[in-house]
């Protein structure tokens, strides 16, 4: 549960001081990224909402789709996303003393807080924006991407069901 969402914090491409079940989860979450801007209806949607969001048009689609995700849990998983989210706020792992300060006080603050609740709500949707626009080193407009789902929602979640379900397929069977 961690590994993957630690690859956001990865720099570089070495990696190999992690134990294998962190490097496992760099490289996922690493190929997702890259399915993700390798996709056509992805960049297209970049495309329609640059102009609106510069620089950060392909940050707000991935936090779009983890609205979307999280709204639609259960139309991908067949555990709730309550039981997922309790499950993943009470996870220990042994490898935890290998990830980086900056990680584990991020982790702490999620969990404490329990951001991923508010994921399927307006609520959650702003204060991702806000969080990861706080968090970019240059001045960006992410603190508006939330009218700007609204005005697009439709695009948006079109192109979010097509983006799902193709890698869905993509990621079955790039594990046979």
């Amino acid at each position: 549960m961690l590994a993957n969402l630690f690859g956001d914090f990865v720099r570089g491409r070495n990696f190999s001081h992690f134990p294998e079940i962190i490097q496992n989860g760099i490289i996922l979450h690493r190929k997702i990224d890259t399915y993700m801007d390798q996709h056509q209806s992805v960049k297209e949607l970049k495309l329609k909402l640059y102009e609106e969001l510069p620089k950060v048009a392909g940050v707000a689609v991935d936090l779009y789709f983890d609205h979307l995700l999280a709204r639609n849990w259960d139309n991908h998983h067949s555990i709730s996303y309550e039981s997922f989210l309790n499950d993943f706020y009470r996870h220990r792992s042994d490898f935890e003393p290998y990830l980086t300060v900056e990680f584990i006080n991020f982790i702490a603050i999620f969990r404490e807080r329990k951001w991923l609740n508010h994921y399927p709500t307006s609520f959650g949707l702003e204060k991702s924006c806000q969080g990861v626009s706080s968090r970019i080193s240059f001045p960006n407009k992410l603190k508006d991407a939330p009218s700007i789902f609204y005005k697009y929602e439709a695009d948006i979640t079109s192109v979010y069901k097509i983006y799902m379900n193709d890698a869905n397929e993509y990621f079955l069977n790039l594990n046979r």
